[in-house]
């Protein structure tokens, strides 16, 4: 009988890396999660339960450790018996930090760990979480498509601090593997704006956009859109790449379709028209204006109007998966924020 093969998933507590804990175990791997504080243990496991195929032998099937991006402490310990690392741990803040570096650095020292950690051990598949954010933005010239070859300028104008640590952070992987370990099989998995329903209460800023809406405190809303993708598509892209050799050494870009900000509003309205959500858009002066006392509102106005698309149809094709449309994967994220009680 073939060996059970075990999966250490960095950030196991966070909204992606609970459905690709979910969907491992389904798929019959034994999982190890890393989170900060093991106090979390039972967060995940709860958030995966409701889900299993079976409960069976789960105290066993899944387990914890305690990692951290800024520490070397564990790291080693961590990889001993473990086949492969889908590192998916990397800060995704509120709101940008006063000094980039405080984002920047613990995304690229994380992934350096990581990647370090499982050479030693020998392990030679792993996959990264990246973002669409290392592909579609600091270009000179904006393009109306992007695919798998494009890569964002970090040098370029506007560039948030986020953007510049999903981008580093790859480039640091990719750079590692050329460098120190070539016979390790690295995967990138570059989502763009992860919707859908979470496993549990606990989605920190992922789904703030909806919540956002929801509150309908906003009385017009900006100029500016998203490439969007399901959260259940982009486990199932980490997932599925483990036993794909074709993806090994690519970058998988999850996306399926662009909406407006206006556009989300307008499709929650219509299955929730008793709610308050504003779907007026705002002229784009008036944004400008904001810009001056606001510096949250400052930072999307390099976004205003700004349209392209993030192709991703050689990851559905290399897959064989077809993605769930935006607009549901919207109205999924919608239902269960409303059902949570948090609005």
């Amino acid at each position: 009988m073939a060996k059970t093969q075990t999966v250490l998933v960095t950030g196991a507590s966070g909204f992606i890396a609970k459905h690709i804990v979910l969907q491992l175990l389904n798929a019959g791997y034994n999982v190890v999660g890393s989170i900060r504080n093991l106090g979390r243990s039972d967060e995940v496991r709860n958030a995966v339960k409701p889900q299993l195929k079976t409960r069976d032998n789960l105290e066993k099937r899944l387990r914890f450790v305690a990692l951290d991006l800024n520490s070397d402490m564990g790291w080693d310990e961590a990889m001993a018996g473990i086949d492969a690392v889908l590192h998916t741990a990397s800060p995704f803040p509120m709101e940008q930090p006063k000094n980039e570096m405080d984002l920047i650095g613990p995304a690229v020292d994380g992934v350096k760990r990581a990647l370090n950690a499982a050479h030693k051990a020998g392990i030679k598949r792993v996959i990264v979480t990246s973002s669409v954010a290392a592909v579609s933005y600091g270009h000179q010239t904006h393009k109306l498509r992007y695919d798998h070859t494009d890569w964002t300028d970090v040098n370029g104008a506007g560039l948030a601090a986020y953007t510049k640590s999903k981008t580093l952070a790859e480039a640091a992987a990719w750079e590692f593997v050329r460098e120190t370990a070539p016979e390790m099989q690295l995967t990138t998995v570059n989502p763009a704006l992860v919707v859908g329903p979470p496993l549990d209460d606990h989605y920190g800023t992922s789904l703030q956009l909806i919540e956002r809406l929801l509150r309908g405190k906003d009385p017009m809303l900006p100029h500016v859109g998203f490439a969007m993708i399901d959260v259940r598509d982009i486990a199932a892209i980490h997932v599925k790449s483990l036993t794909t050799p074709a993806t090994i050494g690519e970058r998988m870009l999850g996306a399926n379709g662009f909406m407006w900000f206006t556009d989300i509003a307008q499709t929650i309205k219509m299955a929730h028209p008793e709610l308050k959500i504003a779907t007026r858009q705002a002229p784009n002066f008036m944004m400008r204006i904001l810009a001056i006392f606001d510096k949250s509102v400052h930072s999307i106005l390099p976004e205003l109007g700004r349209q392209f698309e993030i192709s991703a149809e050689r990851t559905e094709d290399m897959l064989d998966m077809k993605f769930i449309p935006a607009p549901k994967a919207v109205l999924a994220s919608a239902e269960y924020v409303l059902n949570s009680g948090k609005v």
